[in-house]
């Protein structure tokens, strides 16, 4: 079943195609890819955003001593990837109403190094992490005293997070969300291959996209322009994000 949901899924640079063709072989490998007894185990997370606002959420971790976001371990029987980081952010942030944003593609795939505690050796996480969407941020609670949460901008996220690998799941938050039109980032951070023909000081609100067909002109999904670091998205789902009509071409 991983297989099936990493089947589609590009790595984007040589550490995350490492990392990706390790959870391919650790999927195929075991029965139960997600128990925790294994020393790599897969494990479903989640960057929960507020689209309208372009700000998103960071839990305290405790054991890791830093901010993270929401996200853990299957439970018994489970195996979707979604559904767990649905449940495990439902129940860290206390949000109602999480959908996966902008649709419920993976997002990242990377390797986590975990340290050693409650009982447990050092290990590592194959982390699956999507990004899911809120429209009532004020109703987010953390889910006990030693996990409080909060509200960033994506700068002030990525600085919190440091050198801690959460940083590219936040560019890339920052890139689909600037796509969408909700959030205008300033040109020092982004990177200039992002959105051709990039000149101003602020990223333009509806880069060249085009719609991408199958062998039968049918359409799959529509994706930014050539050199533009973003996974290929449902026409119909970006479509509607960005507001253009279903199977649209912009030049």
């Amino acid at each position: 079943m991983i297989n099936g949901w990493l089947a589609g899924y590009e790595a984007r640079g040589e550490a995350e195609a490492a990392d990706v063709a390790r959870m391919r072989r650790l999927a195929t490998a075991q029965a139960d890819p997600w128990s925790r007894s294994l020393p790599l185990h897969f494990t479903a997370s989640a960057l929960v955003l507020h689209p309208d606002s372009g700000r998103v959420l960071l839990r305290w971790h405790q054991r890791m001593r830093m901010w993270l976001q929401a996200g853990g371990h299957g439970d018994p029987g489970e195996s979707d990837p979604l559904e767990i980081a649905l449940r495990e952010a439902g129940e860290e942030t206390g949000l109602p109403d999480l959908v996966p944003w902008p649709d419920g593609a993976i997002m990242h795939a990377v390797v986590c190094q975990v340290p050693p505690g409650k009982g447990e050796p050092a290990h590592e996480h194959a982390d699956l992490r999507y990004f899911l969407a809120t429209g009532e941020p004020g109703a987010a609670r953390p889910e006990h005293a030693d996990a409080p949460l909060r509200w960033l901008t994506i700068p002030e996220a990525r600085a919190l997070v440091g050198g801690n690998n959460l940083r590219h799941t936040l560019d890339r938050a920052e890139s689909l969300l600037a796509l969408c039109g909700q959030l205008e980032r300033p040109a020092a951070h982004l990177r200039r291959h992002d959105v051709p023909g990039l000149e101003s000081d602020v990223l333009p609100r509806r880069p060249a996209l085009e719609v991408v067909t199958d062998s039968a002109n049918l359409p799959l999904g529509v994706g930014p322009g050539p050199g533009v670091d973003l996974p290929l998205q449902p026409v119909k789902r970006l479509s509607e994000c960005l507001g253009l009509p279903h199977g649209h071409r912009v030049q």
